[in-house]
């Protein structure tokens, strides 16, 4: 008897807990689809740009086509190697990883996927138990699962930025809706 009740607990507690981590898992896999997409119209947007057109801003105060691309992946490696991996966050200033500086177009293009492929790597090792652990993001607290959030919306911000790069120069973006 003693058995039965202790195995009917045990059944009980999993069927309670399934559905949390089936939709954490969901969350997961349907962020990484997102991101898979988000890179490959990134990239296709940084292909359809001459290269000099590279240097285009919309105003002396903005970043140019190439340092939002370049600032895209620096937040890339941010969010999902510090906020989310835990590493040590890279310094800016003195980072050379994402610095335009004597970069070409393919150098930038590469160091660009190169990123996609770390983040998602360890996107796919996450601990899906640490979605609602919080942190300092900027002064508010801020929980993984919206760190995930925050990043997918920085890419989109700086991506709108540069397909305005490509409008201001005459060029045709490619299209998004083949990426939804």
């Amino acid at each position: 008897m003693k058995h039965i009740l202790i195995l009917t607990i045990i059944i009980l507690f999993s069927s309670a807990t399934s559905p949390l981590s089936s939709q954490e898992d969901s969350f997961v896999k349907d962020y990484l689809e997102r991101l898979e997409n988000s890179r490959k119209y990134l990239i296709l947007v940084a292909e359809t740009m001459p290269e000099d057109k590279y240097d285009f801003k919309a105003s002396p105060e903005s970043l140019s086509f190439a340092e939002n691309l370049m600032h895209i992946g620096y937040a890339i490696d941010w969010h999902s190697q510090s906020l989310l991996g835990g590493r040590e966050s890279r310094v800016w200033k003195t980072d050379t990883v994402f610095k335009v500086a004597n970069k070409s177009k393919k150098d930038m293009i590469t160091t660009i996927d190169k990123t996609f492929d770390e983040a998602i790597s360890l996107i796919k090792a996450f601990d899906t138990k640490q979605l609602d652990d919080e942190l300092d993001y900027f002064g508010l607290n801020r929980s993984k699962r919206q760190i995930f959030m925050l990043l997918a919306d920085h890419i989109t911000h700086h991506r709108g930025q540069m397909l305005v790069y490509m409008r201001l120069n005459e060029l045709t973006p490619p299209r998004y809706v083949l990426f939804q």
